[in-house]
């Protein structure tokens, strides 16, 4: 990633991790994502599951005001680990819970065993858990219709999107706001940027090939009158070689126009005006002998006998 995109994805978290919940339930939904004894190298995750397990205790009438809930990391680390006595909290049941408790959970999930990678052409976001874990999640995410890929790493379950716009689908599940904005306006512009340079290498390409088929023609142009053989073509041709002379640079649907001809007889004569110089030493195929009744009324074979 670059550093813009890290900034984006370091706000994203950030964002993510100041929403406060306004129900209790989503409260705890919020805090059986982030998980017990979460650690954590952002200090707004740490900060989060601090302001989340003193609210959960006011819902249940607990004074934690003065308790010391996050440990600073030791040195030369950066990992917060978030203690304290109080009991963990109970996971959700997914199939009661309603969307909102489903979408606190997830978020707190993301924020605590979720990562984000995006880069110039693709995105990728993942979820580590433990591996009995793995499953039972991936049929909750496929419930609400984001399915994800999953497989074991090292002992743990890993489930995986690379499809931005599941990703983008996801983010704005679980409450993300402006700088998912951002990355959506970042996909639009890189979406265009894509789409315009297809285009330009399309007609470039297209421009190449139509440069390239008129200096042929005018060479076999060129050829076929410097050895005098331009005025054995049919007067069509010849009209159409008249016009490629003229206008060297015109594609073949404005020498159409210009001529009142279709294109397909335009690139037909052009083709012929080719072959007529590449081939000055073979003599043009003889026309097959007409067969059937039409070829009798014009006198090519005999009247037709049955056999008795």
């Amino acid at each position: 990633m670059t550093a813009t995109e890290r900034d984006l994805v370091a706000s994203l978290r950030a964002e993510l991790s100041g929403i406060d919940p306004a129900r209790a339930c989503d409260r705890q939904a919020e805090m059986a994502g982030l998980g017990a004894g979460l650690t954590t190298r952002e200090p707004a995750v740490a900060r989060l599951a601090v302001r989340l397990e003193r609210e959960i205790a006011k819902d249940a009438g607990i004074d934690m005001d003065g308790e010391r809930r996050v440990r600073p990391p030791a040195a030369g680390r950066r990992a917060y680990r978030v203690v304290g006595e109080t009991s963990p909290v109970a996971d959700i049941d997914w199939g009661t819970a309603g969307d909102h408790c489903r979408a606190a959970y997830l978020r707190g999930l993301f924020l605590a065993r979720g990562s984000l990678s995006l880069s110039a052409s693709r995105a990728h976001l993942e979820f580590v858990v433990g591996a009995a874990e793995a499953t039972e999640l991936a049929e909750r995410l496929a419930s609400i219709g984001l399915p994800a890929a999953l497989r074991v790493r090292r002992g743990r379950g890993v489930l995986t999107w690379k499809s931005i716009e599941t990703i983008v689908t996801f983010l704005r599940v679980i409450g993300a706001g402006p700088s998912l904005l951002e990355l959506e306006a970042r996909q639009v512009a890189r979406a265009l940027r894509g789409e315009l340079n297809r285009v330009i290498n399309a007609e470039s390409a297209n421009l190449q090939r139509a440069v390239a088929a008129s200096a042929r023609q005018l060479d076999a142009i060129e050829r076929l009158e410097r050895e005098g053989r331009l005025d054995d073509l049919p007067p069509g041709t010849r009209r159409v070689a008249d016009a490629r002379r003229g206008e060297p640079e015109a594609t073949l649907s404005e020498l159409a126009v210009e001529l009142g001809l279709h294109r397909s007889a335009v690139q037909r004569a052009l083709e012929r005006i080719e072959a007529a110089a590449l081939h000055e030493d073979e003599a043009p195929p003889e026309r097959p002998a007409r067969r059937g009744r039409r070829a009798q009324r014009i006198g090519e074979i005999g009247p037709y006998h049955p056999v008795a």
